[in-house]
């Protein structure tokens, strides 16, 4: 399988090296998220190294509509990224010879023959867990020059953002680990055992608790005065003089104080689970500024997040290819992101009528309250969250565009029975005239509006037997 990975990787390079000899144009389409942001942006980096005429456009799906409008756009080759691995029969249709995907979300039988596809899952890839669409850039990258190594860094970010740190205390595994030892050997990455807390070295501990959403902590999170009342009871000293101190500068025993408080304010059924969350490896890059939010690899990929899902996706370009100048308006889009999600998160908990319980899900209607382009993220906290008590899947529905309906889809960890929601979702939108997929444990759809009963009904009608 490997060796089929690099013939696919060596036809990759094959067409962009004849793009650039014969000076074709290059577009580069891909995500929004932080995934999308860096797949999207190592690939424009290294195109521009190799004198490449191209541009990049980051999009919040990929669909039909998306490839007429490419038919619009005067570029003589696409290279899509994140997205587009379920449409190659149109994409044959409509762009000929002219397109290739770098992806690695789950793909249907249809999709294993086309050659421009180039998917994990082809190779005997877990897309999930092993490997991301910034590392199969990244690894597309190296195939063109080797210098292109000092990108590793970046497939990092991005498998972070995507979290797949599955491994043992939230490490990685399959390439994923491959090219954090790259990075790690160049001295771009630095992994330590530490408290998984955002703004581990930018913000007061509290803070930092509070505003910590994954895990989300009922009484806790974005409750700055219950940290501070909290963490003043676990005998930590907060303050060094009259600045206060941050999560980096703990003592060890200092840390492990802070988990024994949090374990006991959460006495419930999954207290363990929470405080395990809460402790794992964190990574850093040395090259940056130690009090700069992109130190942290964790809080770097939530900033690139954030500016994709705000309409801020050139400002994550630039951060990725090294535009420090963008950091300010990075800053403010993350502290705007995050107000964003309180806001929302609050309504859905005041008006509980939005949230209803089926058989095998926990069902969230967002709409009029979610824009299409947060579904993913609200479902994620909501899935993380000590509310979800019967360990079952979320559905987050909100509006979409052209009387459509947007559903993101997320499997807890302490989920109860094994569904495959890459499957079901893709099953029941094909089933009802939409698209969806994604991964095992989150995935997504787009269908009409008039559709949406129907759906949810085969949902329901194809979720595992418990």
């Amino acid at each position: 399988m490997i060796k089929k990975l690099d013939q696919a990787l060596s036809y990759f390079n094959d067409k962009i090296k004849d793009c650039i000899k014969t000076n074709k144009s290059i577009i580069i389409i891909t995500h929004i998220d932080c995934d999308g942001l860096v797949s999207g942006s190592v690939i424009m980096k290294s195109l521009i190294r190799e004198g490449a005429k191209c541009t990049v456009r980051a999009v919040n799906e990929f669909s039909n509509k998306m490839i007429e409008d490419l038919q619009k756009v005067s570029r003589d080759f696409y290279v899509i990224t994140d997205m587009g691995s379920q449409f190659s029969k149109e994409l044959d249709v409509s762009l000929s010879d002219k397109w290739l995907v770098l992806d690695h979300h789950r793909i249907s039988d249809i999709e294993l023959d086309n050659e421009k596809v180039i998917n994990a899952w082809k190779y005997g890839i877990d897309g999930g867990k092993e490997i991301c669409a910034g590392g199969m850039a990244y690894l597309a990258s190296c195939r063109m020059d080797e210098k292109n190594h000092d990108l590793a860094w970046l497939p990092i970010i991005a498998a972070l953002g995507d979290r797949q740190d599955h491994g043992n205390k939230k490490s990685f595994t399959g390439l994923n680990n491959e090219i954090v030892k790259v990075a790690a050997d160049k001295h771009q990455i630095e992994m330590s055992l530490d408290l998984l807390l955002v703004g581990r070295e930018t913000k007061p501990i509290h803070n930092a608790l509070a505003s910590t959403s994954n895990p989300f902590i009922k009484g806790l999170t974005w409750n700055n005065d219950a940290c501070l009342s909290l963490l003043n009871s676990s005998g930590v000293q907060l303050k060094d003089g009259k600045k206060w101190r941050v999560v980096s500068e703990l003592t060890y025993d200092e840390k492990m104080k802070i988990v024994e408080a949090i374990t006991k304010f959460t006495i419930s059924k999954n207290s363990t689970e929470i405080t395990e969350e809460l402790v794992g490896y964190v990574y850093t890059l040395p090259n940056e500024n130690r009090r700069s939010v992109l130190h942290d690899c964790r809080e770097f990929s939530t900033m690139l997040n954030s500016c994709g899902r705000i309409n801020k996706s050139g400002v994550g370009i630039a951060l990725c290819i090294g535009n420090r100048e963008s950091i300010i308006e990075a800053e403010n889009t993350l502290m705007e992101y995050r107000k964003t999600i309180r806001k929302q998160m609050n309504v859905l908990a005041n008006e509980r009528w939005r949230t209803n319980n089926s058989k095998n899900f926990v069902i969230v209607n967002g709409t009029d309250v979610i824009p299409e382009t947060m579904t993913g993220t609200i479902c994620s906290l909501i899935a993380s969250s000590q509310k979800n008590d019967d360990k079952k899947a979320i559905i987050v529905i909100t509006n979409g565009e052209n009387d459509t309906v947007k559903i993101s889809s997320r499997k807890p960890v302490n989920c109860k029975f094994d569904i495959n929601l890459s499957d079901i979702m893709q099953k029941c939108a094909k089933k009802n005239d939409g698209v969806g997929g994604g991964h095992n444990n989150a995935a997504g759809a787009k269908i009409s509006k008039t559709k949406i009963d129907e759906f949810l009904e085969c949902l329901e009608y194809n979720a595992p037997v418990m």
